[in-house]
């Protein structure tokens, strides 16, 4: 149920960060005006839980700011860290009525929502938002096949310099769109987060920012504002094809 600490202030749709990207990208204006009809924001901090597994899911919508996990719990109780959901992400699924994963917000996050049975029904009568989040869920598909990549055959330091490269790839889409120049960004997540998302120690995730660090490949103030003074270089260091341009 919401609350009134969880509601946030909406902002105007032309002045949204995530407008070119998000599933409402190609809507026209009275699309537009419709989704508005149907949308409210909420807010949730660092570690709150947006839905848990299994919980039936009354809305869908898009991260505005801020990082949520997607979480897989066992029946022993293990949990695994399966995704990351970015600014312009869709969260949910139309057409399914219960959470698949636990959503969890890792930073303040705020989040455009759509009451979900409306936007069901937009969706039949409105190509425009159809057509993109099949781009998205594509967009999707192709991010998991490369984590899959990540986590199966990198090594420790590969999956870093990836981790990073994906940070800073999304960083530059919701900003200016291109990887010229060095990439500035605030990573929103804590050394215990990325531990978690790719399978290390908390001391193998400082041991190899420090090493890349010392490499000249990133630059750190602090332990959050990261700096990559040539992206293709770290892209060598992830060991992917440095000439790949923007990925979602």
């Amino acid at each position: 149920m919401l609350n009134d600490k969880s509601l946030a202030t909406a902002p105007d749709c032309a002045d949204c960060p995530i407008r070119h990207r998000a599933v409402c990208a190609r809507c026209e204006t009275d699309e537009l005006e419709r989704l508005e009809e149907i949308k409210y924001y909420r807010k949730f901090e660092a570690g709150q839980t947006v839905i848990w597994s299994g919980d039936r899911m009354d809305f869908v919508g898009s991260v505005v700011s801020g990082i949520a996990s997607l979480t897989q719990t066992m029946e022993d109780g293990r949990t695994q860290m399966v995704g990351l959901l970015l600014p312009s992400d869709f969260v949910g699924r139309p057409g399914r009525s219960t959470a698949a994963y636990d959503v969890v917000a890792t930073t303040d996050l705020v989040m455009c929502c759509f009451r979900k049975t409306p936007f069901e029904e937009m969706m039949v009568r409105t190509p425009h938002i159809a057509q993109r989040l099949l781009e998205m869920t594509l967009d999707e598909l192709d991010a998991a096949r490369e984590w899959m990549l990540v986590l199966g055959r990198k090594t420790a330091r590969e999956k870093i310099a990836s981790l990073l490269s994906i940070i800073a790839r999304r960083d530059a889409t919701l900003k200016t769109g291109k990887l010229e120049g060095a990439l500035v960004f605030d990573l929103p997540l804590t050394r215990e987060a990325m531990a978690d998302y790719l399978g290390l120690t908390l001391e193998t995730v400082s041991r190899q920012m420090s090493a890349l660090k010392k490499d000249g490949v990133i630059q750190l103030e602090g332990k959050r504002h990261v700096t990559i003074p040539d992206m293709a270089r770290l892209m060598d260091e992830a060991g992917d094809d440095a000439d790949g341009g923007i990925l979602a």
